[in-house]
């Protein structure tokens, strides 16, 4: 069956059990198969490049690189590469972020099997895939006449810096997540505290919480 696919999946989780969920769902699909899967975005990379796949389904939030991070790497050296976020995150907080990076779609993982195996035929034929509810809310923003909120002027590394000081993780845990150096880090609090006008993490987080930027 798997000479016959012509959809050839690539798995970039660091959850096996989500791996192992995944694969169930993409098995019973006659025109899909797994052709590898890693679980860090340092062996997501070297997979890649050996492995001959049409689609990447690319965790947000890997151990040692953000995904986004993976995913621009990725499209350097392969830009037709077809790649499909997963993440646990709300739309609202990734999902356009990824868009502009270069990711063909952006999917929940609370999303039905069904959703996911339309996103990875959809990509697959050099479509975009964004849910219901993500094209409403690009849609709505196509119509705003107001100037962009603040935080979409940070980089992907501020935002993240922003939503993790948010969550009420310090700046040594952060390095220690994001295989960063505490100075490094503290260079993109003090960086996007600048580009915000705010002084403080309480006043990051207070700013975090009243736009729906954390859980």
């Amino acid at each position: 069956m798997s000479e016959k696919a012509s959809i050839r999946v690539f798995i970039a989780d660091d959850h096996a059990i989500v791996r192992e969920g995944l694969k169930q769902i993409l098995a019973e699909q006659r025109d899909i198969v797994v052709a590898g899967e890693a679980e860090t975005g340092l062996d997501a990379v070297k997979l890649f490049r050996k492995s001959r796949c049409n689609v990447l389904l690319l965790d947000i939030s890997l151990p040692d690189r953000n995904g986004i991070d993976v995913l621009k790497q990725v499209k350097s050296e392969k830009p037709e590469l077809a790649v499909l976020m997963l993440s646990m995150h709300r739309e609202d907080q990734y999902a356009i972020r990824s868009l502009r990076a270069g990711a063909s779609g952006y999917l929940n993982k609370q999303s039905a099997p069904r959703e996911l195996v339309n996103a990875i035929r959809q990509v697959a034929a050099g479509q975009r895939y964004v849910s219901a509810q993500l094209a409403q809310a690009l849609a709505a923003q196509v119509g705003e006449d107001h100037e962009k909120p603040v935080h979409d002027t940070l980089s992907d590394r501020e935002y993240q810096t922003l939503t993790m000081i948010a969550s009420g993780k310090t700046v040594s845990e952060i390095a220690q997540e994001l295989s960063l150096s505490v100075k490094t880090v503290s260079e993109y609090r003090a960086r996007l505290l600048s580009k915000m006008k705010l002084k403080t993490s309480a006043e990051l987080t207070h700013y975090a919480i009243r736009n729906q930027l954390v859980d």
